[in-house]
């Protein structure tokens, strides 16, 4: 027993004197630092843009469809392949002809080929220059004048949904960048193409549609991809530039902070302001490259009381309040 009590009060002994190092210690009051950094105005580009989503689609697909019912002999061309407006793509037979080779494979090589020579198959023909982005159908297979054999597509373009709000911003001609969730690293610029005269309404919101022709349209790119378009609204180069945190506004305007060297307060200094993006704001005038701007972000301690170390913030116990009102 005699133990057990060395040891409860050697533990009670230890949080009493946990408990009096926190409550007798100097407590702190409230204050406000400011850290500074500096940072000299550098010469750059900033640009805003307008963003939204779309979609990788075919400018113009075509369908090449049998002009007669039949069985598809043999297939020229695959996925991806690059064809030119007249080129055979591939071989057919009617419906008619498929049934006397087959009968005549049953007579011979010599009957065969005889009915191979006397009853031609009908070739599908490119009728533009473009690329096969479909080509499922495999040789043997019975097709209608209704099945797509092949689709082909002059070339890929981004199809971007545009808010009404926004619309007004884009026109023809206007700079882009795209970049697709299967590639999000990869940036591809490209052209407004088209902007269509008819709304629609996705989501209670009404949007235009707008074709993206991109200037050099990438191997990955594939029909249905989903992609984020960004339009530039404005460019400018070669502009005096500075952080955005640097630069302070109030009710006299925007101004800065200027270093004066050692051993000296900074001096604030008016500055004009012009574009700006996420990171980086114009300076029009009121800086040079050759001042030094400092940044300075202030940090807020909570005030706590000298006396008790509570917070002021925090709920007092009945007793605290009565001490306080005495």
């Amino acid at each position: 027993m005699s133990k057990n009590k060395s040891k409860i009060f050697l533990i009670t002994a230890v949080i009493i004197g946990i408990a009096a190092f926190f409550i007798l210690r100097p407590k702190k009051s409230a204050t406000t630092e400011e850290a500074a950094k500096e940072v000299k105005p550098q010469a750059g580009t900033i640009e805003t843009y307008i963003s939204t989503t779309g979609t990788v689609l075919p400018q113009n697909r075509l369908e090449i469809m049998p002009t007669v019912a039949g069985r598809v002999e043999q297939i020229l061309a695959k996925e991806g392949e690059k064809v030119k407006s007249g080129q055979i793509l591939g071989w057919m037979s009617s419906t008619e002809r498929a049934a006397l080779l087959d009968a005549a494979k049953g007579k011979g090589e010599e009957v065969l080929k005889y009915w191979e020579d006397a009853y031609k198959p009908i070739p599908l023909l490119a009728p533009i220059d473009g690329e096969v982005i479909v080509s499922t159908i495999q040789p043997g297979q019975t097709v209608t004048t209704s099945d797509a054999v092949f689709v082909l597509s002059d070339r890929l373009i981004v199809r971007a949904q545009v808010d009404e709000t926004d619309i007004g911003k884009v026109k023809l001609g206007q700079e882009a960048m795209i970049s697709l969730d299967a590639y999000p690293d990869a940036k591809v610029s490209a052209v407004v193409g088209h902007i269509y005269y008819e709304s629609e309404t996705v989501n209670n919101v009404t949007i235009y549609k707008v074709d993206m022709i991109p200037t050099v349209v990438p191997s990955f790119f594939r029909s249905g991809m989903n992609a984020n378009v960004d339009f530039i609204e404005q460019s400018k180069a070669n502009i005096l530039t500075l952080p955005l945190d640097a630069v302070r506004t109030d009710k006299d305007g925007s101004y800065v902070f200027i270093n004066q060297g050692p051993g000296k307060p900074p001096a604030r200094r008016a500055v004009t302001t012009g574009l700006a993006d996420e990171k980086n704001i114009e300076i029009i005038s009121g800086v040079t490259a050759d001042d030094t701007v400092e940044i300075r972000s202030g940090k807020f301690v909570l005030p706590m009381s000298a006396s008790t170390g509570s917070n002021p913030f925090m709920p007092q116990r009945k007793n605290d309040r009565n001490k306080e009102n005495k």
